[in-house]
This record gives C-alpha cells, structure tokens and sequence, in this order.
C-alpha cells in the first residue's frame, strides 16, 4: 500500500523546465460534478517559459488575459483556442515570472481540448488555486517515470529557436 500526497506551493513555486517534468506521473484528481472523483495520471506536459519565450502568451506582456500568469505557482491558466477547446495549464515559478505547463495527455487520453472536454473544465477554473481547491487539484504517488524530452507542437509562429526548444515532456511508455 502506498500513500498519496497532495501538491502544494512548494512543488509548483518553481521554474516550469523542473515542474513540467516532474508532473509526469502525477494524478490529476477531478471532483466531478456529480461528486464522483477521476484521477488521471498526467502522461505528457508542454513548458512556457517567461516573457521571453515567443511561444508563451506573457511574450506579448502582462495583458488581462495572461494576469493569472503572473501569479505564484499552483493556479489554473485555462484559455479558450479556435473559439472551441479550452487549455488546462498550470502556472509555476515565483509570482511576477509567467511561467505554465500545458496538459497535453493523461493515461489513454491525449489532446488538451479532449481533456478538459472529459473534466469538464472551462473558463470559470481560470485562476484556481490547486493547492486549496475542493474541486481539483495534483496528487503525489511517490513514483518517478522515465520520460523524453522533445520539440513543443504547433508553435510555428515563435520562430526556429522556440520552436525547436525540446520543452514537451512525456511519459516513455
């Protein structure tokens, strides 16, 4: 028998190129709305990293949409792409640094709009806190997976050099 523990500020309140990783093979536990409990082990993650990554929504500045960024580690940054899927990611490092991970994958399920699709995740989780909340937060097996480390997906606009950043993390199946 092994024991669980949840994530708190301590886990999330560092750089994302340490948290992304270390988020493989955490549950990610869901409180649905019909009080049953999901628990997910989180498969694959992506980094966003600061201002100065082209990639990261912060590169354009500190805007209402990315303010939650700019908080400490542990809040939701959930964001709506293509008028249709919302992105589950969440904020690491210090507050005023904007950093995040973006959900890629939990065990058999992959594509950020089909997990929140399943969680039931919109805009109204923008801003909560994981380390308080009743609804979701992260869970600790005590487990470290193997993983690899390779190219982001879908970031051609930010140029070659954040392109080819090998900032996704996956469980290596």
């Amino acid at each position: 028998m092994f024991s669980v523990k949840r994530l708190g500020i301590d886990f999330f309140s560092r750089d994302v190129l340490v948290v992304a990783p270390g988020l493989l093979g955490k549950y990610l536990v869901r409180v649905m709305n019909d009080g049953t409990v999901a628990r997910h082990v989180i498969t694959e993650v992506e980094a966003y990293r600061g201002e100065e990554d082209l990639a990261c929504h912060a590169s354009k500045g500190r805007t209402r949409r990315t303010e939650i960024m700019y908080a400490r580690g542990g809040h939701l940054y959930v964001y709506m792409i293509y008028g249709m899927y919302w992105m589950i990611n969440i904020v690491t490092g210090l507050p005023g640094d904007p950093q995040a991970a973006l959900i890629r994958g939990l065990q058999d399920m992959s594509g950020p709009g089909r997990i929140s699709r399943y969680l039931s995740v919109d805009g109204s989780f923008n801003g909560l806190d994981l380390t308080d909340s009743d609804c979701m937060w992260l869970e600790d097996p005590g487990t470290v997976p193997d993983y690899l480390a390779t190219t982001r997906i879908g970031i051609d606009y930010a140029g070659e050099n954040w392109k080819l950043k090998p900032w996704r993390f996956i469980i290596n199946a």
